[in-house]
């Protein structure tokens, strides 16, 4: 993926859409193909097209849309993204739905947006997500997840990945889920900044995720396991 700022007219934004709607994909085919910076490659209208087309074209961003005929745009995203590590992920869907909005970030997508968005506001996300950066704030994305959710009887409240963390490592994901940065969390915990880099990146790999704002989804799970533990006594 180009770094911030790198793409232009002679290296545009490769974007590459999944829509079941010929409709919707010709419009936003039209109204990323007038920007300078932007080019759609290709589009698909079903999660096996997409699965079959999307790799080939080397796109630099995937436009997806959440509910398919044949599948589902979270699937697609998880999978492209398994085969193309570098690219970005921006969920298109009609439904504000919570649990898609998690599944996607939990799918590694590196945003999210409604339909009704304006054309503009579509535009800007693209160009956002393309250059690295993710459209989901962590501090955002732990309140959403500490709202009432109906849970299954039993499910249990704390993941197996969060039980290979150090106490120090779990209390620098609270934090991420509270929204602190990384200078932040230093000058909370008096380390440098360099230092809860350092322990951010073994932290995510130990989770199994890529961006920090899955940390915070996870990090959720340690308000739940902590509430549970006091209830006890």
């Amino acid at each position: 993926m180009a770094e911030t700022g790198a793409f232009t007219e002679q290296n545009p934004i490769r974007v590459f859409l999944l829509d079941d709607h010929e409709v919707v994909r010709r419009g936003l085919t039209d109204l990323l193909n007038t920007e300078p910076d932007i080019s759609v490659v290709g589009d698909a209208d079903t999660a096996e097209h997409a699965l079959a087309r999307g790799p080939a074209l080397r796109p630099h961003v995937a436009v997806l849309d959440v509910r398919l005929p044949d599948g589902d745009g979270i699937s697609v995203c998880r999978e492209l993204r398994d085969r193309m590590p570098r690219l970005a992920c921006l969920m298109l869907t009609s439904f504000d739905d919570e649990d898609a909005l998690l599944d996607a970030i939990m799918a590694g997508a590196s945003g999210y947006v409604l339909k009704h968005i304006k054309g503009s506001d579509l535009v800007s996300a693209v160009r956002t997500v393309a250059s690295g950066q993710s459209m989901l704030d962590p501090a955002t994305t732990a309140q959403l997840m500490r709202s009432p959710r109906a849970e299954p009887a039993g499910t249990p409240s704390l993941p197996p990945e969060l039980t290979s963390l150090s106490p120090r490592e779990r209390n620098i994901l609270a934090l991420i889920g509270d929204g602190l940065t990384n200078r932040e969390i230093g000058r909370k915990r008096y380390l440098s900044e360099k230092t809860v880099k350092n322990h951010i990146s073994r932290l995510l790999a130990k989770l199994g995720v890529q961006r920090r704002v899955q940390a915070a989804v996870l990090a959720s799970h340690l308000d739940q396991d902590e509430a549970g533990d006091h209830s006890a006594h």
